[in-house]
């Protein structure tokens, strides 16, 4: 009996666990920004539209909500632009920015000590390590370096009052590729309101391409690390350089995705601490 019951239903099982898994990376793909509210706000108004006709049959309005929903199938990728954009180029990219020899090795050995650096003398910077996706069109925003890295560079760069230090740098090729760099804003609705404008940049340009953000504080000279929208705060120096050999030595694509540290009180950094993002 049971046998027969799971050869007549095994199609309606496989179709609710495909519906089950989509639904839930939609929901991954949506959570904490700006199209979350549109989509329950869309499905909270089609489930009540939907009961209000089943149950007194309206003949003229279920009419017009099927045409409406015609036009809402081609609305849909205008409303969630942003969104399906950002899963598209993650959906595209693939790790092929790598340390594979000695050249490269030293290179990061350089950028650690050079952010190390900058942390000891709380001397605020962001940096973004280019991988995959073309970081481009933010690197118009910014002044042309082309310069090979240097503590020194990021030093004087980064500097207070320097004209230069307003904004974040693009690692192209272990080059510093642009300064003063505009990174967009993340539009997340993060629960640490105390999160600063750089970690928010930070986390704007991982959403949109697939690099790696370095942060510290000029508040706290606190280090972070931020990849695909999550950010990794107030990391020691030891735990910094674990967690970037881990990301660019490791091939072993677990280690580059595993779970960074929640947000908490002790992560704390002010907005003021991170104010000189905007440009004057």
């Amino acid at each position: 009996m049971a046998w027969d019951f799971v050869r007549e239903n095994w199609k309606n099982g496989i179709e609710i666990l495909i519906l089950s898994i989509a639904i839930y990376q939609i929901y991954r793909a949506f959570r904490a920004t700006r199209g979350a509210r549109i989509l329950v706000g869309l499905v909270v108004i089609l489930v009540a539209v939907t009961l209000i006709l089943f149950q007194f049959k309206f003949q003229v309005i279920t009419w017009l909500v099927t045409r409406a929903a015609i036009l809402l199938v081609f609305a849909l990728p205008v409303i969630f632009q942003p969104e399906l954009r950002n899963a598209l180029a993650k959906l595209g990219s693939s790790r092929l920015f790598s340390f594979s020899n000695k050249s490269q090795l030293d290179f990061l050995e350089i950028f650690e000590d050079s952010v190390v650096a900058l942390s000891k003398k709380r001397i605020g910077a962001l940096f973004a390590i280019e991988r995959d996706i073309s970081m481009k069109p933010y690197e118009e925003t910014g002044v042309t370096l082309s310069a090979d890295f240097s503590p020194e560079l990021a030093m004087t760069i980064f500097f207070p009052k320097t004209p230069l230090h307003d904004g974040g740098v693009v690692i192209s090729n272990k080059k510093m590729s642009t300064a003063a760099c505009v990174f967009p804003v993340s539009q997340k609705e993060l629960s640490d309101r105390s999160i600063g404008l750089r970690h928010r940049a930070a986390i704007g340009v991982t959403e949109e391409t697939d690099c790696v953000a370095v942060i510290v504080s000029e508040e706290t000279g606190a280090i972070s690390i931020c990849m695909e929208g999550i950010l990794e705060r107030n990391l020691g120096e030891e735990k910094f350089r674990k967690r970037m050999a881990q990301i660019f030595l490791s091939n072993d694509d677990k280690n580059e995705t595993s779970a960074p540290k929640e947000l908490g009180p002790e992560d704390r950094v002010t907005a003021s601490g991170d104010r000189d993002l905007v440009s004057d």
